[in-house]
């Protein structure tokens, strides 16, 4: 997480007990931090679980499948509403959870937002890396799979719209900062693998630094990808792909 618990929450090292379990909690510990106040709800408030049936019923979820059914209802949240309104409260609605369930998931709503980015990029990974077709050029390497990732981004559109509103989120935040970094270092060093992959199959070498070819890579997609997401027209988005394709393909030489 970018913030420790005490700071998420203003309680101490056990955060478990006091937020999933407590009866009764006082002012929301957001409201004492201004950088919070972005986050804070005030129905945001853990419940008791009484009797201990809520607790018993959370226990039978696996813990890996209960943080998987939050991340991916957060994504739907966020790439619905926006970040402003991925309160725990409606994330929990969108699972169809309890905030106990939550609690016993996460430690705070940020440590939730970091895995959904974490998430989000992986699966990009596998839209992003070329398909190995021996025989074929780089041009067409690199227009096949630019296109495969315009597929990957039409199939399930609400995975990019969450990941700019998670990016335009961590800008306006200073100490989430560092996680907007991180997301585009991830981005350029799967560009680049995916770079270096092409020119082998493809029999050629990089006339620029191989980073250099992915920063264009990736501001080529940043524009595909928010421009279709505006317009839907899948025709001037494969145009995109084949001017990106023509332009990296110069950046480099048979061997």
């Amino acid at each position: 997480m970018g913030v420790d618990d005490q700071q998420v929450h203003g309680v101490g090292s056990d955060v478990e007990d006091t937020e999933a379990h407590a009866p009764s909690v006082a002012v929301p510990a957001c409201t004492t931090r201004p950088f919070r106040a972005y986050w804070c709800d005030w129905d945001d408030r853990p419940t008791s679980v009484g009797d201990g049936v809520e607790r018993s019923r959370v226990a039978r979820i696996p813990a890996p499948e209960r943080r998987a059914a939050l991340i991916e209802a957060a994504l739907r949240v966020v790439s619905r509403h926006g970040i402003s309104q991925a309160t725990t409260r409606a994330i929990v609605a969108e699972a169809d959870m309890s905030l106990a369930s939550f609690h016993y998931a996460f430690d705070s709503r940020d440590e939730l937002i970091d895995e959904l980015i974490a998430t989000v990029v992986a699966r990009e990974q596998a839209a992003v890396m070329p398909e190995v077709v021996p025989g074929q050029g780089l041009r067409d390497i690199l227009e096949a799979g630019i296109l495969r990732y315009f597929e990957h981004l039409k199939a399930d559109p609400e995975h990019e719209q969450a990941m700019l509103e998670l990016t335009q989120y961590a800008l306006r935040s200073p100490e989430r900062h560092p996680l907007a970094l991180a997301q585009y270092a991830r981005y350029v060093e799967l560009a680049e693998r995916s770079l270096e992959l092409a020119a082998n199959v493809a029999d050629a070498a990089w006339r620029v630094p191989v980073s250099q070819a992915a920063r264009v890579l990736v501001a080529f997609t940043d524009g595909l990808t928010l421009t279709w997401l505006v317009e839907r027209d899948d025709d001037a988005a494969r145009a995109v792909a084949a001017a990106a394709a023509d332009a990296l393909s110069r950046m480099a030489d048979p061997r």
